[in-house]
């Protein structure tokens, strides 16, 4: 009765069936993996907000499908602090999974092959799936930071490949891509004849305070950059994201013809939202100096713990909401944290989640609260340096 592409693996994992048990008996879960930053006790200005959505605009159905100029003219006004952008050649989607979805659809046939990196977000098995697109990975290793490996991205092509896609910083592990790998990466499309996919939705976020090039403006290769209002002003709700095609004109010229006729199909985009699109932007100003200061503070603290003790350390990063620990690998991660859950009532999650190649990684957000940090933290290090 129903396709293959859905015959996922229904019942929760052990981890979160662990977690379900705990709060059925009861106990409070500290939670060290939030993601959601409208629950990271975060001062959003809601009065501005909410006033934006009741634009009387709104009451007028204008259904372009590439997303109203207005707000695709805001997208491109966000980027005026790296490069001009064309708000042509910006698409609005509902999220960057959405714009996964378009992009795999204008690129893949059913059976084609993308090249994603390993490890990242777990998302992309799923929007593969969906699309019949089989993914390929590609390794990130890691010696005094992250690299790419392109021996191994050179092996992994074939010919079914038809992009690559690169996320700039990446999830979990924080690392942007450098300079001299972006030659390279586009050196290796040009070669391959193949499409550059890059997940931008952290970039605002490095640790430095340094602004990394955006990809939007890569004029090399074909180029998809996504990124949206989810992270960048922490507005997941509000569902709001967006493709940029940069590369050879002509290039350029065939996949928004095409991309727009996908857009078209659909109409996604509500003009509540697309018209509150300056506003919404607006509020990255107040929430990333808000995030930024609590990815520090948790890092002074985490950096604290790990100082006190010898068998865990946590691996660079440059970027993002997340740390990467490394721990003894005494045991398969995801039996590490759900010895840690059972014992202490943490949740952290296993490397595993996100493909890591061997055992012996966590997973902890940095936009939790400091409290909740600072003791989940000492719990763990103090649970795995007896």
């Amino acid at each position: 009765m129903f396709s293959r592409r859905t015959d996922w693996e229904l019942t929760p994992n052990r981890l979160t069936r662990v977690q379900h048990e705990l709060q059925a008996a009861g106990k409070e879960v500290l939670d060290l993996t939030v993601s959601n930053p409208t629950r990271a006790d975060l001062r959003y200005d809601a009065e501005h907000i909410l006033h934006s959505l009741a634009n009387p605009r709104a009451m007028d159905y204008d259904p372009q499908p590439k997303g109203l100029r207005s707000c695709r003219e805001a997208v491109a006004s966000y980027y005026d602090k790296h490069d001009d952008i064309d708000p042509e050649s910006v698409v609005l989607t509902t999220s960057t999974s959405e714009g996964y979805s378009y992009v795999l659809r204008l690129l893949c046939d059913s059976e084609d092959e993308i090249l994603v990196p390993k490890p990242s977000y777990p998302l992309f098995e799923f929007l593969a799936g969906l699309q019949d697109v089989k993914l390929v990975p590609y390794p990130l290793l890691y010696d005094h930071g992250w690299q790419i490996d392109f021996p191994s991205l050179y092996q992994a092509v074939t010919s079914r490949t038809r992009a690559v896609v690169v996320v700039h910083p990446n999830n979990p592990t924080g690392s942007f891509v450098l300079r001299e790998e972006r030659r390279a990466l586009n050196q290796f499309c040009r070669e391959n004849n193949l499409a550059l996919v890059v997940d931008e939705v952290f970039l605002d976020y490095g640790h430095d305070g340094k602004l990394r090039p955006t990809f939007a403006t890569n004029g090399d290769v074909l180029t998809f950059t996504l990124s949206g209002l989810s992270k960048i002003s922490g507005l997941p709700q509000m569902k709001l994201a967006w493709i940029v095609s940069s590369g050879p004109d002509e290039h350029v010229a065939a996949a928004l013809a095409r991309v727009e006729v996908i857009a078209d199909t659909y109409l996604s985009m509500n003009a509540p939202i697309q018209l509150a699109a300056p506003a919404l932007l607006q509020e990255r100003h107040s929430i990333q100096p808000q995030l930024m200061k609590r990815v520090h503070t948790n890092l002074r603290e985490l950096d604290r713990g790990l100082a006190q003790q010898q068998t865990c350390r946590r691996l660079e990063v440059e970027g993002g909401w997340y740390a990467v620990l490394r721990v003894p690998a005494t045991q398969a991660d995801e039996d590490l944290a759900i010895e840690i859950l059972r014992k202490l009532s943490v949740l952290v999650h296993p490397g595993h989640f996100y493909d890591f190649p061997s055992d012996g990684y966590l997973i902890v957000s940095l936009i939790t609260s400091p409290e909740n940090f600072r003791h989940g933290v000492t719990q763990i290090l103090n649970l795995l340096n007896p």
